[in-house]
């Protein structure tokens, strides 16, 4: 059994986002002052990348979200449309079977 979208999408940008937090505090402790010139600069691109990266999977998702909210409240909606319309005609349905002869007014 797959994991869905949703799923996927989150755990993606929580691995990403994690790499970025391991890299700021590996940079920050042990590799501060071994990195230098171009390993320096590359270092830190990979690690800008990666929250960049991690941010737009969270906008991403924040858009995903608001779609899959507003669908969901569409289709409340008009299910709840459909039964109120349902309800009415059943009861239009009993009222004029409880008149005499089947006359209306």
């Amino acid at each position: 059994m797959g994991i869905d979208e949703t799923a996927r999408r989150r755990w993606f940008g929580g691995l990403v986002l994690a790499g970025a937090v391991g890299m700021l505090v590996a940079g920050e402790t042990v590799l501060k002052g071994k990195l230098l010139g171009k390993a320096y600069w590359v270092y830190w691109l990979v690690c800008f990348f990666l929250t960049g990266l991690a941010m737009l999977v969270a906008f991403r998702d924040a858009r995903a979200m608001l779609q899959r909210t507003g669908r969901e409240q569409r289709d409340l909606l008009e299910n709840t449309l459909k039964e109120i319309k349902s309800d009415a005609q059943e009861r239009r349905k009993a009222a004029e079977k409880a008149r005499p002869n089947g006359r209306s007014g």
